[in-house]
């Protein structure tokens, strides 16, 4: 089926279970809320995004991913807005943090929006938040402009920095 992938976790992570990577879709919309509401840094009022938004980042307006454990059993998920290359969401369970998959989410989405053409991706998250400490190990750059207007610092990839693009 196009779309998925299984493999087993990189050597970076701590298990050797089967993961499953795949294009994220509507069908999964409650496991997606289940693991955005369970995070305890950057969180979210309920009922802030809709239903309808969250499908049309999916469906309309860019992609998302998830990492399947088990079927039905999300344990994170990154969703790229194609239009302007911004990253919309990434959440992984906090039960099952320092595993690796918030960085196989991570490279497929960011490969991804290169793939599309763009130049420069961006992102906001918390300041001094786990968010920010990995998406810095992950080469992203705080843009200079100060916190946003939610109180989350701006940050930017370029893909002359990006590995797989250099």
């Amino acid at each position: 089926m196009a779309g998925i992938m299984t493999a087993r976790r990189r050597p970076a992570c701590r298990d050797n279970d089967v993961m499953t990577l795949r294009i994220a879709t509507r069908d999964d919309t409650a496991e997606l809320w289940r693991v955005r509401y369970a995070v305890t840094e950057n969180t979210l009022t309920p009922g802030r995004i809709s239903d309808a938004e969250l499908h049309a980042y999916l469906e309309d307006h860019g992609r998302g991913w998830v990492v399947e454990l088990a079927p039905g059993r999300i344990a994170g998920f990154s969703i790229g807005d194609a239009r302007n290359g911004h990253i919309w969401a990434m959440f992984v369970d906090p039960a099952l943090h320092g595993r690796g998959y918030g960085r196989v989410l991570h490279d497929v989405m960011v490969n991804w929006l290169f793939d599309q053409g763009h130049t420069r991706l961006d992102l906001a998250t918390a300041p001094n938040s786990r968010a920010e400490a990995f998406y810095r190990r992950a080469g992203w750059q705080p843009t200079g402009d100060g916190l946003d207007r939610w109180g989350d610092l701006p940050f930017e990839l370029h893909r002359k920095d990006w590995p797989r693009h250099a």
